[in-house]
Formats: structure tokens, sequence, C-alpha cells
């Protein structure tokens, strides 16, 4: 403990005295789209007297600092837009605030050759960190025309899915509720539909997502796996618009537009509504019905709705207020009827005070999110989780250091009800606190890069508190030749219900750290009630070709503490809660070429995920070995309005439990009275391999293609067509094998489908 007192002691004399040295002249402000008012994301700004400059961030915000009195001429720059110069005056020791805007009008694919991704990668660390945009989303092979995050998410290296149906994620080794999945800076609790080719994230109105599979940094906590950190885009400032499709699978609208127009420059508001609805439970009856083996179409049904208002002042602050309510129902009357809501309302904002050269982002909001399962027998199933959030973060930026720290309070509540097989309830309802705090600094020079964090969280519900060093670093051995490591402490409070044994993990229930007894892995209790896990990442990136990166990661998670709902307790005198630990490790590659022509990308990946529950090591669930993707797509013109797509998926099979043998059931209708030797009961019970995930299920093999045309039908409007074809190949990928039936179910088979959008 000492030693982490003297590197917070340490770290803050360091980042104290860059920030006292350094010198406060300051050109800053935000580059955007001059049609749309939407900000250009890792835009490239220089100034052209001194040759340096900086890279726009994900709101399209730049800083230049450390600079004398004097007149400088801006260059910026982004693929696709014309180049911009700008004439900028400052004084002495003052700030200055800039807007540039770049204009794509007659500027072809191809024209502007300027990366900012390239000074990105020498200056910061970006371990395992990949970062994901709306065209990028688009160029993957859309399921029913509609492109998705999480059909884009499933191609990232590290990044496993179980199926077609029950779309969850699992990275790295680490299970859905260890992966901190954000919105606009809120958590979302369960973000992706049970049928697995959709989230709730609409494609159109996603800014950016950082997807951090392993050694984040202490701006995030609370997880002690992954982050998925997703910001939405502000509406049209200048002009209203809109969008209209529609699919095999949903419809969708889209509209927005400035609310007002300021006085000056950069002020205003403006607004954006999205909404979908699935309609696959109807179409199918039509065009899937070989996808059902009833008349009763897919058993999906989900419904999403967010609104966002943003508000700007001249000197480059904002306000966003936003909200959302996703619903998703799941209803097979051979399984279970599984229904959840999200449901929350937020609002961020950054302040720049024209006389400071800190910068102050903001938050605070509620989310809830509702399950239930209805498995026929009249049980109580369900789970509830409130948030309340407040948080503040304050950046400070340096040409060549950035120092951030931040705060943040969270009011939890979650109410657990769950009757198992045995007619045992495991309930829980309790309210919680989560404070924390973080401090981050990030210093560069011409070879090494180096940012130490750390973070402290304290839970109170559970009365333990959590000290977090991190530490990330990067080596430019070369111009083209990189080395990126890095680690860190990780706790989490939350827990998941789900059991590894059901068929389809689609009632996600959440609890609190338990404030009953826990069982550890002796049998005997014990004191700490958090989940805890250390990461180690290492890698290199490579240059091969100025268009051609290639990226090799290679990853330990030990989860030193792990917690349990014991679904399966058969008395009341057993613990509710079990420990167990674990350990995920593996190498990443990927490899990406692209141009205006072409957008390549491969990876493959290698990695085990393992679990000790006190008996016996076993493979979990999700423990694919190996998993492979190939993506391709191709611009036939100059401007993109003609393209096509391929992607290609292998993995290995996953582990399950084999089967010893079956015996008939008893019913204890009269509780310990019961004759269960003069039964002749109908009930079929199982009985397992001794073996945990013993066997392994065949190979997963998905190929889907994808061709997209647009068209502009007026001067205002766009018409798009997108023809899809999902496992083209009609593959019979299992889904899982019914014991009881004795009978294989696959996923869903071969679909193709033509979608079409108007935008106007």
């Amino acid at each position: 403990m000492h030693r982490i007192y003297s590197f917070l002691l340490v770290l803050v004399i360091v980042c104290m005295s860059q920030i006292l040295l350094a010198q406060d002249a300051i050109i800053r402000g935000h580059v955007y789209d001059e049609a749309t008012g939407e900000p250009i994301l890792y835009g490239t700004v220089l100034i052209e007297e001194l040759g340096t400059g900086a890279s726009t961030d994900d709101q399209g915000f730049y800083s230049i600092n450390e600079l004398e009195a004097g007149t400088y001429t801006l260059v910026v720059s982004y693929i696709g837009y014309a180049e911009k110069s700008v004439s900028v005056t400052i004084r002495e020791n003052g700030i200055v605030y800039q807007i540039v805007n770049l204009s794509s009008e007659g500027v072809k694919l191809g024209v502007v050759n300027i990366s900012a991704q390239t000074g990105q990668a020498k200056t910061e660390v970006q371990i395992s960190k990949l970062q994901v945009t709306a065209k990028q989303i688009k160029a993957l092979p859309s399921t029913g025309g509609e492109p998705d995050l999480l059909q884009y998410l499933q191609v990232l290296p590290g990044v496993v899915t179980t199926g077609d149906q029950g779309g969850q994620i699992f990275i790295r080794g680490g299970s859905p509720v260890q992966n901190l999945i954000m919105l606009d800076g809120m958590t979302v609790y369960n973000p992706f539909h049970s049928i697995g080719f959709f989230s709730i994230f609409e494609t159109e109105i996603i800014r950016s997502a950082d997807v951090l599979t392993g050694g984040f940094n202490a701006e995030y906590g609370g997880r002690i796996s992954a982050v998925v950190d997703i910001k939405t885009r502000e509406g049209n400032k200048k002009k209203f618009g809109g969008q209209l499709s529609a699919s095999p699978f949903m419809v969708k609208a889209l509209a927005e537009g400035p609310i007002f127009k300021g006085k000056k420059e950069g002020s205003g508001g403006s607004f954006v509504i999205t909404g979908k609805k699935s309609i696959i439970d109807r179409t199918s009856k039509a065009l899937y019905s070989y996808a059902t083996d009833t008349d009763d179409g897919l058993p999906f049904d989900f419904t999403d709705l967010y609104g966002k208002a943003s508000f700007y002042t001249a000197n480059g602050s904002q306000f966003d207020f936003f909200g959302f309510n996703f619903n998703d129902e799941f209803f097979d009357p051979a399984i279970a009827n599984i229904g959840w809501t999200n449901r929350g309302l937020g609002s961020n904002f950054r302040l720049l005070p024209p006389s400071s050269s800190l910068i102050i982002n903001g938050k605070f909001g509620f989310s809830a999110y509702d399950t239930a399962i209805d498995q026929g027998d009249g049980l109580p199933r369900d789970s509830g989780i409130d948030e309340y959030f407040l948080g503040l973060d304050f950046n400070y930026f340096a040409n060549t250091f950035e120092f951030d720290y931040g705060v943040e309070v969270k009011s939890i509540r979650t109410d657990f009800n769950f009757v198992n097989q045995f007619n045992v309830n495991l309930s829980q309802f309790q309210n919680s606190t989560e404070l924390s705090a973080y401090l981050k600094f990030r210093k560069s020079w011409d070879r090494l890069v180096l940012e130490p964090s750390v973070r402290f969280q304290y839970y109170a519900a559970v009365s333990e508190s959590s000290i977090e060093p991190r530490l990330g670093l990067k080596l430019n051995i070369t111009d083209k030749l990189r080395f990126k490591a890095a680690g860190g402490v990780y706790s989490q409070n939350l827990l998941a219900t789900n059991n590894e044994r059901d068929v389809i993990n689609l009632f996600n229930g959440f609890l609190s750290g338990p404030q009953s007894e826990i069982t550890d892995l002796d049998g005997s209790p014990t004191d700490s009630r958090l989940q805890f896990s250390n990461h180690a990442v290492a890698g290199f990136e490579i240059d091969v070709l100025p268009r051609l990166t290639l990226n090799i990661e290679g990853y330990f998670k030990d989860f030193t503490q792990l917690i349990v709902v014991n679904r399966n307790k058969i008395s009341r005198a057993e613990a509710n809660f079990v420990v167990e630990t674990g350990d995920a490790y593996g190498v990443d590659f990927s490899a990406k070429y692209t141009n205006p022509k072409w957008y390549v990308w491969g990876t493959y990946s290698y990695g085990f995920a393992n679990r000790f529950d006190g008996q016996q090591d076993f493979p979990t669930l999700f423990d694919r070995r190996h998993n492979m993707n190939f993506l391709a797509s191709y611009n036939f013109d100059e401007d993109g309005d003609f393209s096509a797509s391929i992607r290609y998926n292998f993995g290995s099979g996953f582990p399950f439990t084999l089967t010893q043998g079956f015996y008939q059931g008893a019913v204890f209708e009269d509780g310990v009275d019961t004759d269960i030797f003069s039964q002749n009961t109908d009930v079929i019970d199982v009985i397992y391999d001794e073996t945990r995930n013993g066997g392994r299920l065949p190979n997963y093999h998905r190929l889907d293609v994808s061709v997209t045309k647009k068209w502009d039908i007026v001067s205002f409007a766009e018409f798009e067509t997108v023809f899809s074809v999902t496992n083209v190949a009609n593959r019979n990928n299992i889904f899982y094998f019914d014991r009881i039936r004795y009978e294989r179910v696959d996923q869903l088979p071969i679909i193709p489908s033509l979608g079409a959008k108007l935008k106007f």
C-alpha cells in the first residue's frame, strides 16, 4: 500500500510541474463539416509556420498549446474534404477559439491523403483499443440490409459471440456482465436484442465507438474485463432532414435539424430523433418459414426510441440532453417468454472557459433495466436495476502531454427474485452507492509515450474500497514499428444471474455485491464481496505499407475472485453465492488495408478462457480456441455510391458438458412427505458427466455478402438499396442440442433480404 501512495505522490508532482512549466498561449477550436455542422473526427490541424499541430478528437475538438504570441496559419485537412487554411493571431498568454468548416463539395474519394490516425498511433498508447465509426459499420455485409454495431463487434479480434439468438458478446475471456457498455456516458445493462444481429444502437447516429478489450486506463472503472464506449452525434445544425428505411427485419425512421441558429458562429441548437421497430416476427412467416419450426414466425420483437437535443455556445461549450426507451421480447412456447426494457434520461456538457486552459466535462442522469422470464410454471423470475449518476472530468491538454482527473457518484438499486428448479427462492433487494475518482497523465517524447493512471473505487453496499493503479506505454522503435504494453488492477460489484446450462441466456438479471454469506473455494465463508482481475497486455504495431497496418497483441487476464449466484442450491442452508477464480489468455492478430476503393480487414484470435470452482478447472462455455474473420469492401465508383462487401467467420467449437444418462425425476408435491418410491412421473432428468464442459461442439462457419447502390433522386433526396445474403452457403451451424428430445437445434439458415432507404 505504501508503494501505491508513493506512486500517486510522484504522479501528482510530475503532472503539476508539467502544467506550471507550460506556456499559456493556446489555439483551440472545432472542425466541422460545412454542410451539416457535424464534427470532423481525427482530422489534422497543423501550424504551417511551425510544422506542428494536433488531431481533432471524437467531438472535432483540437487544442495546440505552448505557443508564443504572433500570427499563425492553420492548415486543416481530412480525407474526402478540401484542405483549408485559416489565419489566427494570438497575444501573449492568450487563448483563441477558432472554428474551421471543411467542404466536401466536388472532392472525390482519395484526393486528400492525410491520416490523423497515423499521428495518433505515435503519440497515444492505444493498446487493446479499437475505434469504430458508422462508416466502418456500414462497410460490413449487413443482415437484412441493416448495418449494426453488434455485427461489427463480432469482427473485432478477441470478441466472441455464441450465436444468432441471444446477442451477447464475450471479450477476451470476460463474460457480458464484466463488460462496461456506455451510451453517451450512461451505463446500458443490456444493449443487445434477442436476435443476435442487432443492438439498441442506431448506426446512423453513432459518432464513434471505442472498444477497449483489456488493459484500459483509470478513466473507466467498475468492470473487470472490457469497455465499449459509444457516443452519438448531434443533429444537423444547418437544415432539416431525415431518413426512412425498411427491410424484412425492421422499419426505421430518423428526423433531425436545427432548433435555432445563434447570432454568433458556432452557437445554436439541434435535435435528432430515431426509432426502429422489428417486423421479422411477421415477415418471416412468408419469407423465412424454413427458419422456424412453428407457424408463428421467428420469435423476436423489439422497439427502440432515442432522442437528443444539443446546444452550443460561440466559445465551443456544448450541452446535450438525451433520452431513450428500448424494449425486447423473445417468445417461444417450447422455451420461454422473456422480455426486457431499457430506459433512461441524461445530460452531458463540455465547458471551455475562455480564460482557462482547463476543459470541464460533466454528466448526470438516470437509467433503468427490467427483465422477466415466464417458463409456464407460474414461479417468479424477474430482475430490475436502477442507476442515478453524476460525474465530472477535468482535462488539461498540451502538445506533448495531457492531464485528466475526475470524480463520479452512482446510486444503484437492484431487485432480484428467482425460484430455481428445486423450488428454492433466491431473492435480494439492495440500495448501494459507488464513489470513484481517477487521475490520468500522458506524456509523449520522440520515441516514448507513458500513461500512468490510478482509480479509487468505494462500494458502500459492501463497505469495501479498491485502489487500482494502471500503466500504459508505447515505444516507437522506428517510424513504422511500435511496441506497446499496458496493465492494471480492476474491481467490480455487479453480478449477473445467468446460468451456464441455460439453453439461451436471454434472462440477464443483475445483483449488487451480496450482503449474505459467500462460500469460498474451500467451502468456508469469504470476507471480500467484490470481484477482481489483473490485466497484462503487450504487442506490436507495424506499418507494413503506407496503407497496410499489422497489429499483434498478447494478453493475460487473471480473475482472482469471481462471485456467482448459486442457482443450483438445494437447501436454504446453502449459501446464495459462491466464489470462482479464472484466467483468460491468448494472442490476437489483425491486418488492415485501406485505400479509396478497398477496405480490407483480417483478424485471427487464439485464446483460452478457464474457470476454477473449487473442485475442477474447466473451460467456459464461450472458450473458443480459434476465431477468424475476414472482411472486404469495394467501391465501384469514386463517389462510393455503388459498393459490395463480403465477410467470412470461422470459429472452433464451444465446450459443453457431456451427458452420461437419464433417470425418472420425482415431483415433490407433498414436500418432504412425498412418497418417491411409488411415483410414476413423466419427468426426465439428465445425469451430466463429472467433467465440466469436457465436450466440444462442431466448428462454426458463416459467409455473408451484400451489395449497396445509391441514387440521387432530386438535389435534396437520396435513395439507397441493399441486397444482402446471410449464411450464403446455408451452413448448418449448431446452436444447441436438446438432450431430453434428443434433437439438434441449428442457428438461422440462409437469409436473403432486400432493404431500401430514403434519405432527405
